[in-house]
C-alpha cells in the first residue's frame, strides 16, 4: 500500500484539530493592595515617594528560588505566574507547595502557561486548579483530538509561535522577571545540565506594569481555562489525592538545600520583614502584545524589540549583550558594526556549540561569527566545562558535574541602563514568539551586572578570534584560560567531529527565520 494516502489522511486529520468554545470570563489583577505587607513596605521607604522601584539581581539558583518562595509566603491578595513551562520536579514541587499554601490562606493564584509542554498533564493540572482560589489557563493551546506533531506541521506559523513570557508577580507590588522557567535545570539543581540564568526582582510600580501585561494575556481569546481542555472533570476525591501526594513529596524534601536557604536567607528575611534595602531606581516594562502570535511577521506594532532597539543604539562607550541563542542576521551585524565604528566596545556572550541545548540555533549563529569579528565585535562563548575554581563564582547553588549552558538574557548600555527578561536575540524571540523584560534605569544595577560579567568571562568562556594561516586564509580560534595558562583551540572545543559536521549541514537549511 502506498504511504502517500496515509500521509494525506494524517495531514487531513491534523487539519481537523478542534478547540472547544472558550468560556473564560474577563478578570483583572487586584489593585487594592496598598495595605498588604509588601504594599506597606514599599510605601514606607522614602524612595517610594519618587515613584522608584527596589531592584535585586537574582543570579544564582538558590536565591532565585528563595525570592519566589518568600514572596508567595508574604502574599495576601494575589499571585500571578506566567511561564513557558513549569516542571513537576524538585524545585517545581517546592514552589507548587508554596502556591497551594497561599491559596489555602485565601490568596488568589492565577497560573498562565504556554501549551508547548502541557498536553500530557491536562488532568493533573485541572485537579490542581480545582482549589477554589487557584485558576490555570493555557495559552495558544493545541487541539486535544489530534497528535501535536501534525498540528505543528499543518499549523506552521501559528502553532509554532509560542508565548515565551516569564513573570511571577505578588499583590501587584513585587515581581520577578527574567530567563528562568520553573524547573530544576533553571535553578541549578539538575545534575546533568546547569543553566546559567538571571532574574530581576522589582518591588514598586513596575509590578503593576507586569500585571497589565499578564491581564492582556489572561483575558486574550487564545487563553483557555484548563478545565475545558482536560479530558474529564476532576472530582473532590481527585483533589484530595493530589493534596495528599503533594504533602508526601514535600515532607520528603524537608532537608532540601532550597528550603534550608529559604529558612536562613537574608533576602527572604528582608522580604518578610519589609526591609527593602535594595538598589532603587526607575524602570519600565517592555512586552509583546499577545496579538503578536496572530499578526503577520512583517507587522511589528505592539512588539517588544522596536521599543528596546533605540536604547541599544544609544550606546556611546559600551554595549554588552548576553543571549543564549544569538542569530543577529545581516541587519544586526550592520547595526553592531555602526556602533563599533563610533568607538563603542561591543561584547556578546552566547553559548558555544558544546554548551548550547539547541544545536539548530547554533547552526544559524555560526555563519555570522566571522562577520561579527570583522565588524569589531568581541565574541565570547560559554565553556561547558567551567573550571571548578569558577563554579563558586558562577553559582552558589548545585555544584555537581553538570554541563554548563547559558540561559540568561540581558543587555547593558554604558553601565547605566540594563535590560533583563525572556528575550533572546534571535528571529524566534524577536519575530515569532512573545516575550517580556524590564528596562532598568538604575546605574548601580547596570554596573553590578556588567562587573559580574567582567569577572566571569575569562574563567567561564572562550574568546573567539580570527587568525590568518600560512596560506592567508582566515580561521576561527577559541582562546581561554586553563590552569593559569592561555590555551588556543582551532576547532569547536569539546565537540565531537560528527556534531561539527551536523551543524555545518544544518547551517545550509533555509530556516533562519524560525530559529
Amino acid at each position: 500500500m502506498s504511504r502517500l494516502p496515509v500521509l494525506l489522511l494524517l495531514l487531513w486529520l491534523a487539519g481537523c484539530a478542534r478547540l472547544p468554545v472558550n468560556p473564560a470570563l474577563p478578570e483583572r489583577a487586584f489593585t487594592d493592595t496598598a495595605a498588604t505587607p509588601l504594599g506597606r513596605a514599599w510605601a514606607a521607604h522614602p524612595e517610594s515617594r519618587r515613584g522608584l522601584n527596589a531592584f535585586q539581581l537574582l543570579d544564582n539558583g538558590l536565591d532565585a528560588f528563595v525570592a519566589r518562595a518568600a514572596l508567595a509566603d508574604v502574599a495576601r491578595r494575589g499571585i500571578d505566574l506566567q511561564y513557558y513551562m513549569i516542571h513537576d520536579d524538585h524545585v517545581g514541587t517546592l514552589l507548587l507547595g508554596r502556591l497551594l499554601a497561599a491559596a489555602d490562606r485565601g490568596v488568589r493564584v492565577r497560573i498562565l502557561l504556554d501549551d508547548i509542554d502541557e498536553g500530557h498533564r491536562d488532568f493533573n493540572i485541572a485537579v490542581f486548579a480545582r482549589h477554589p482560589n487557584i485558576e490555570v489557563r493555557l495559552f495558544n493551546p493545541f487541539g486535544r483530538n489530534t497528535a501535536r506533531l501534525w498540528q505543528f506541521v499543518t499549523g506552521f506559523g501559528r502553532q509554532t509561535r509560542r508565548a515565551h513570557n516569564k513573570s511571577f508577580t505578588v499583590d501587584g507590588v513585587a515581581t520577578i522577571v527574567g530567563g528562568r522557567n520553573i524547573g530544576d535545570e533553571y535553578f541549578e539543581r539538575d545534575p546533568r545540565l546547569a543553566f546559567q540564568d538571571l532574574d530581576l526582582l522589582a518591588v514598586g510600580p513596575l509590578a503593576r506594569e507586569v500585571e497589565a501585561s499578564f491581564d492582556e494575556y489572561w483575558n486574550h481569546p487564545l487563553s483557555y481555562p484548563i478545565e475545558v481542555l482536560a479530558g474529564s472533570e476532576p472530582t473532590a476525591a481527585d483533589f484530595a489525592r493530589l493534596r495528599q501526594e503533594l504533602a508526601r513529596k514535600l515532607a520528603a524534601m524537608e532537608d532540601s538545600d532550597y528550603l534550608r536557604r529559604l529558612r536562613a536567607s537574608a533576602l527572604a528575611e528582608r522580604l518578610r520583614s519589609g526591609r527593602l534595602d535594595f538598589v532603587w531606581g526607575r524602570g519600565r516594562v517592555l512586552a509583546d502584545h499577545p496579538d503578536k502570535l496572530r499578526q503577520p511577521t512583517d507587522q511589528s506594532q505592539g512588539w517588544l524589540f522596536p521599543g528596546l532597539l533605540p536604547w541599544l543604539e544609544s550606546a556611546r562607550r559600551e554595549l554588552i549583550l548576553v543571549s543564549p541563542y544569538f542569530v543577529p542576521g545581516r541587519r544586526g551585524v550592520a547595526a553592531l558594526r555602526r556602533l563599533t565604528e563610533q568607538g563603542v566596545r561591543v561584547r556578546v556572550l552566547t553559548n558555544s556549540l558544546a554548551s548550547t541545548d539547541v544545536t539548530i540555533v547554533h547552526a544559524g549563529y555560526q555563519g555570522y561569527r566571522e562577520a561579527l569579528l570583522r565588524a569589531g565585535v568581541e565574541l565570547w562563548e560559554l565553556n561547558d566545562r567551567t573550571p571548578g575554581a569558577a563554579r563558586k563564582t558562577l553559582t552558589s547553588g548545585y555544584t555537581g558535574k553538570s554541563r554548563y549552558s547559558l540561559h540568561a538574557k540581558a543587555m547593558v548600555v554604558d553601565r547605566r541602563v540594563a535590560f533583563i527578561g525572556s528575550l533572546n536575540l534571535d528571529p524566534r524571540s524577536v519575530v515569532q514568539n512573545t516575550e517580556i523584560g524590564v528596562l532598568v534605569n538604575a546605574p548601580d544595577v547596570a554596573r553590578a551586572l556588567a562587573e559580574g560579567i567582567d569577572r566571569r568571562l575569562w574563567e567561564a568562556a572562550f574568546r573567539l578570534r580570527l587568525e590568518t594561516d600560512e596560506q592567508g586564509r582566515a580561521r576561527l580560534v577559541w582562546v581561554h584560560r586553563r590552569g593559569g595558562k592561555v590555551v588556543r583551540e582551532t576547532s569547536e572545543p569539546h565537540v565531537a567531529l560528527w556534531r561539527r559536521i551536523l551543524v555545518r549541514l544544518l547551517g545550509w537549511l533555509p530556516i533562519e527565520s524560525q530559529i
